[in-house]
């Protein structure tokens, strides 16, 4: 099957893609109307697998088909952008995260020095 989407052109592979979503949205008002009639574990339950599912198989799709999309100039600039604000995201969180362990460690250490 990974051959047959490798094959695909590129928007053919794009509306491959929306398939997992095509998927999900029918089966969140399902999971409204279960959830109505009583039965809140189940209706969270299918909600729970129905994202795990789409998730799962957007991922894999994804991974096969992105070579093609990235042949799209649109959708190139697109994924550009979108790594590049992934990166800066990271660095801001990751300086934020070093920033207030140092804080903590300065804090117990000029609280170790007091007492």
């Amino acid at each position: 099957m990974r051959r047959r989407i490798e094959r695909l052109r590129p928007y053919p592979a794009l509306f491959l893609l929306a398939g997992p979503l095509a998927v999900v949205e029918p089966l969140k008002l399902a999971t409204v109307f279960i959830a109505g009639s009583g039965h809140w574990i189940t209706s969270g339950l299918v909600m729970l697998f129905a994202y795990a599912v789409s998730l799962f198989v957007t991922h894999w799709l994804f991974g096969v088909v992105k070579p093609k999309l990235l042949t799209l100039p649109w959708f190139a600039r697109g994924w550009g952008w979108f790594v590049t604000m992934r990166a800066k995201a990271r660095r801001w969180v990751s300086n934020r995260f070093l920033a207030t362990s140092r804080r903590r460690r300065s804090t117990k250490n000029t609280t170790a020095a007091n007492s």
